[in-house]
């Protein structure tokens, strides 16, 4: 979840920077175009597809050829052409579930929780332009698992689950930034292009965010989860420019992470959930998360659980409140300065339970002059049914027209 590339444009800058957040009601753009909605149930095609999380690579010298790629998870891979029509799709490999998908240059990576693998794509050029083929699987088969020892501990599934990537700026390495399913743990990783024409990756280095904070009234707090997991990171995105990578620890809030040729840095948590510090504890009966006392008001004002998708935009930082359907407006320092819905429009839906996001301030053409947003919609309406009658979970990916996410 990053940005495809960035270019300063005025208009753009006008919207992002205003200092006060919005009124209930207002700035609140509409899509101008939907993907297909996809259906989590073996009986769709393709199968059992979960949209999660899109990426942009924008074309080196036709921006309306630009494309939108968006994981499926055990759906696949899917690219989408500006009017969000679905160009191609790619299965995932046997056991394979696509998480996270991002782009650094002409490659689209892409985490494969099921495998613990990072998925390596190239992108054709000419194949965008003609609307068809756009993705060949240039993945190193004898890459190794990102966190997993062995074969036997990925069928644990702690699992490659976050991902984005960029370039560093001092060497032009490719970085990969992953997290790990159930787990704290973000590991850095380096794409490694191979004699055989496949690429690769090598490990730089991880680092484990903590799973117990310290709270200003003294008591020690965790978030509240399954006894075996901790509290995971998945919404992530580099900003290569100033060497910082930023991870949405779910039930947590928002992580900025210096990165750099060995690793990470100190991390620095910029703003946090609402329900930070608020006692819970785990039902077993119910399996679910339950109040174990007052709010102790040590959370956050911007953020439900979970925090989730990033994406970076002229110096800004966008988040998606997953569990409100809002997005934020941070500064990169963590600073909040506005917040918006995805609401319907014309033939289009609102965007409900958001996962992922990715920002281009390029001009894509006439439809997208000054940028784009597309974000994951976890509740496409109408839903669809089986013979029943009952609704099956169903899912897509929004266009937004940049300028207009906050007028």
């Amino acid at each position: 979840m990053r940005i495809a590339a960035l270019l300063p444009l005025p208009l753009l800058a006008a919207s992002l920077l205003a200092a006060v957040p919005a009124e209930a009601g207002q700035n609140n753009p509409s899509p101008v175009a939907q993907t297909r909605a996809y259906v989590d149930d073996k009986g769709a095609d393709p199968a059992n597809a979960d949209a999660d999380d899109p990426a942009i690579w924008v074309h080196p010298k036709n921006p309306s050829a630009s494309v939108v790629l968006g994981t499926l998870k055990e759906g696949g891979l899917a690219a989408f052409d500006l009017k969000a029509r679905q160009l191609q799709h790619l299965a995932v490999p046997e056991g394979g579930r696509f998480n996270n998908v991002d782009v650094v240059g002409d490659l689209a990576v892409v985490s494969d929780r099921g495998r613990d693998r990072v998925r390596v794509y190239r992108i054709d050029p000419a194949g965008a332009a003609a609307g068809s083929r756009v993705l060949r699987d240039v993945t190193d088969p004898s890459a190794p698992p990102v966190f997993s020892a062995s074969e036997s501990e990925v069928d644990e599934q702690r699992t490659a689950y976050g991902l984005t990537a960029g370039r560093d700026p001092r060497t032009g390495a490719r970085w990969v930034a992953v997290t790990r399913r159930h787990e704290t743990r973000v590991a850095l990783l380096r794409l490694v292009d191979k004699a055989d024409g496949t690429v690769g990756t090598a490990p730089i280095g991880t680092i484990d965010l903590p799973s117990e904070f310290r709270l200003p009234n003294g008591k020690t707090w965790s978030p509240c989860g399954e006894p075996d997991e901790r509290p995971q990171l998945e919404g992530s995105v580099l900003d290569t420019a100033n060497r910082v990578l930023y991870t949405a620890q779910e039930d947590v809030g928002i992580w900025r992470i210096p990165v750099h040729g060995a690793g990470f840095g100190r991390p620095e948590l910029i703003d946090k959930v609402r329900s930070f510090g608020v006692p819970q504890r785990f039902d077993e009966a119910t399996e679910e998360c339950v109040a174990d006392g007052p709010d102790p008001g040590f959370g956050g004002k911007w953020l439900t659980a979970d925090a989730e998708g990033l994406a970076l935009a002229d110096g800004k930082l966008l988040a998606s409140s997953q569990g409100d359907s809002r997005f934020v407006v941070y500064d990169r320092d963590g600073t909040p300065r506005r917040d918006f819905r995805v609401v319907a429009g014309r033939g289009t839906d609102s965007v409900e339970h958001s996962d992922g996001a990715a920002i281009t301030t390029r001009p894509l053409g006439p439809l997208f002059p000054h940028g784009l947003l597309v974000v994951h919609d976890g509740e496409r309406r109408p839903a669809t049914t089986d013979p029943s009658g009952e609704e099956l979970a169903t899912t897509g990916f929004a266009f937004v027209r940049l300028e207009t996410a906050v007028r």
